[in-house]
């Protein structure tokens, strides 16, 4: 979580939203990475997760991420949720919770839902109220 927090604190230099995202293989070994980048490219895909999958996927040259974890400080929403499944990743670890928009048990749970095709373990709360406050300080200071 250590890594993925370093990458959210550098979203706030482009004035995007500070969630930062790692995907790391079985060995422990990051295989991608990435945060918020909507503003910066004017793209409304452009998640920290969905950045950090295109980036283990493009580096693995496979769209199946299997027995790969992905860590993100912030829980993801339904489109993340969606493309995680996609994935196949085998363990999702998040810090904070989105009570908004979030859909890995908060308003939503795509992952866990029983109808889902493919099952995941699923890690909340690491580092909670650290990945909470870098939102909340970026969002104090949009104000």
């Amino acid at each position: 979580m250590d890594k993925a927090i370093a990458i959210a604190e550098k979203a706030t230099a482009t004035g995007d939203v500070p969630v930062g995202a790692l995907v790391i293989n079985k060995d422990g070994i990051v295989v991608g990475s990435g945060s918020n980048e909507r503003e910066v490219k004017n793209d409304p895909t452009a998640h920290a997760e969905i950045v950090a999958l295109r980036n283990a996927a493009s580096r693995l040259q496979n769209s199946r991420l299997d027995g790969c974890t992905l860590i993100v400080t912030l829980e993801p929403c339904a489109m993340c949720a969606g493309a995680i499944a996609q994935a196949r990743i085998s363990h999702l670890i998040f810090g904070a919770w989105d009570k908004k928009a979030g859909a890995v048990g908060s308003v939503w749970d795509v992952i866990r839902d029983p109808r889902a095709l493919y099952k995941m373990d699923v890690t909340s709360g690491v580092r909670e109220a650290e990945c909470a406050k870098l939102l909340s300080d970026f969002f104090e200071k949009q104000r």
